[in-house]
């Protein structure tokens, strides 16, 4: 896990070095990254991809991997990108949106946010998109389409792995379609994120394993859901999902 004081040095490093710091592989172009991500080797890996600055003109000044800490570092180092996951300790990347909207405001430098997941779930596509975040591409996407989707968002683009536009334009493109789902607004992040995994077939010991929680919470957010949803076991649980594309 990397730490939010050791970002905040590369940060200043960075902001000194400036444009020294691309060279003509990168074709004149520069960006400012910050990884999020709650695990550590795929951050690594993403690192060893693209942040050779000299080829990919990519800079990584910082990483993060729960809510608090990517907060905490977007807030000092303020990356033109922020490489974004979905599923994170502490709430969530909808979550880190939230809290990050006053610099995605900013109008004279603004962050931007690129999410990068593993799921190419609708919902958490969608979830994303009205947080506030640019685009969204799955972990599947080469080095060098990563590279081009980062630059992309910085110019101010929006970039989506090919079957993911679908579930943006479906859920913004109608306007008789309603935006909010009431049922789904009264579930935290958290129990949404249980509410799939449960859908998907995991066994609460996976579940928490995934989620860096204890099977008993686990057992408490799927008694809050089934509560919330006036449902009454996971099989339920399990149609209600999969009627709302959740799974």
């Amino acid at each position: 896990m990397s730490d939010p004081t050791e970002a905040n040095t590369t940060a200043g490093s960075a902001e000194a070095a400036g444009s020294a710091q691309t060279a003509d592989g990168a074709g004149g172009r520069h960006v400012r990254v910050v990884l999020v991500d709650d695990h550590r080797m795929f951050r690594t890996g993403v690192q060893a991809e693209i942040g050779q600055t000299g080829q990919t003109g990519v800079e990584v000044v910082g990483e993060a991997a729960d809510v608090d800490q990517a907060v905490t570092v977007i807030t000092a180092t303020r990356p033109e990108v922020v490489l974004l996951d979905v599923h994170l300790p502490g709430g969530g990347g909808v979550e880190v949106l939230r809290r990050c909207a006053p610099l995605m405001a900013d109008p004279e430098r603004p962050v931007r946010f690129l999410a990068l997941s593993v799921s190419d779930a609708a919902e958490d596509v969608i979830g994303v998109i009205r947080g506030g975040a640019r685009g969204y591409v799955t972990k599947t996407i080469t080095g060098s389409d990563l590279v081009d989707s980062i630059f992309r968002v910085q110019e101010g683009d929006a970039v989506f792995s090919p079957r993911l536009a679908g579930f943006v334009l479906d859920a913004f493109a109608s306007t008789d379609a309603a935006p909010v789902d009431e049922d789904l607004d009264r579930l935290t992040q958290r129990e949404r994120e249980v509410l799939r995994l449960i859908a998907r077939g995991y066994a609460y010991k996976e579940i928490a394993k995934q989620l860096f929680i204890s099977v008993k919470t686990v057992e408490s957010h799927v008694s809050a859901v089934l509560r919330k949803l006036q449902l009454s076991n996971r099989h339920e649980l399990t149609r209600w999902a999969t009627a709302r594309r959740l799974v």
